[in-house]
């Protein structure tokens, strides 16, 4: 008998790892982006998000309005400014949805800064803009994700010589869905949570993207069960955050975090 239960013990003990670490790769943006995304437009019209997010509102209506996938522009919108209406990037972007000021933002019809400083009028923008964008490549939201970020100037429409940066870019984006769709989460929220109530500590504050992943991916594979993200903020540094629900998520995550190396003041 005890022997049956030691066993039975480890079988569970291998299914539970075995969850961890699917949930870990659920996290990562898969290797053929393209195919990826095309999966997600065929299958998530219509899905709900995990969370209230901010300016649901402007969001709900901009998704009716250009035939968009409401998830989609959310995960825009916490890829580019994490929802804050006044940010502002180093490259001179502006708002929820980083509208380029002037020439992109003239050339969607909006002529004075601080219009861009309105979510409902910025988050209009973004969706149209990535409405034409998915126009111009054909439905390959890789590659108008690539344009939303590099200009179509610089993304070819048969996807060839697709920039790195640009390429990086889609794959950020798609690790923010997967969190707006409560995919490979742990403690997945009840979808009437409020994202403003989801708790950030940022750990450490890199200079270039790939040190913030390669950072992320490491604690990951060493402690699946942490919930980390990482944002481009407007300064062109990438925080690591670790998100947390309540207290004692986050003194589980403290705990886990200490036992992979890093110990948080």
């Amino acid at each position: 008998m005890r022997r049956l239960i030691e066993k039975a013990a480890l079988i569970l003990c291998g299914i539970a790892l075995a969850a961890m670490a699917m949930t870990a790769d659920a996290r990562r943006a898969p290797t053929d982006l393209d195919a990826a995304w095309q999966r997600y437009l065929d299958t998530q019209t219509g899905v709900e998000p995990a969370y209230r997010f901010p300016h649901s509102t402007c969001f709900g209506a901009a998704a009716i309005e250009y035939g968009l996938p409401e998830t989609l522009l959310l995960a825009v919108a916490r890829g580019e400014s994490d929802f804050e209406a006044t940010a502002r990037s180093r490259a001179n972007a502006h708002g929820v949805m980083q509208i380029l000021w002037p020439v992109t933002a003239r050339h969607l019809g909006i002529h004075r800064l601080s219009e861009l400083y309105d979510p409902c009028t910025n988050i209009d923008a973004g969706a149209r803009y990535l409405r034409e964008l998915l126009g111009t490549y054909s439905g390959n939201l890789h590659l108008a994700l690539a344009a939303y970020n590099y200009g179509p100037s610089r993304i070819r429409k048969d996807g060839a010589d697709i920039p790195s940066g640009a390429n990086w870019y889609s794959g950020y984006i798609y690790r923010h869905l997967n969190y707006v769709l409560g995919d490979g989460q742990v403690g997945v929220p009840v979808r009437d949570s409020l994202y403003s109530e989801i708790g950030q500590s940022t750990l450490v504050t890199f200079g270039e993207p790939y040190r913030a992943e390669a950072f992320i991916d490491r604690l990951e594979t060493r402690s699946p069960e942490l919930s980390l993200d990482w944002f481009r903020r407007g300064t062109g540094k990438f925080e690591v955050v670790m998100t947390y629900p309540d207290r004692e998520a986050f003194d589980r995550s403290a705990r886990l975090l200490e036992a992979a190396g890093f110990r948080l003041d």
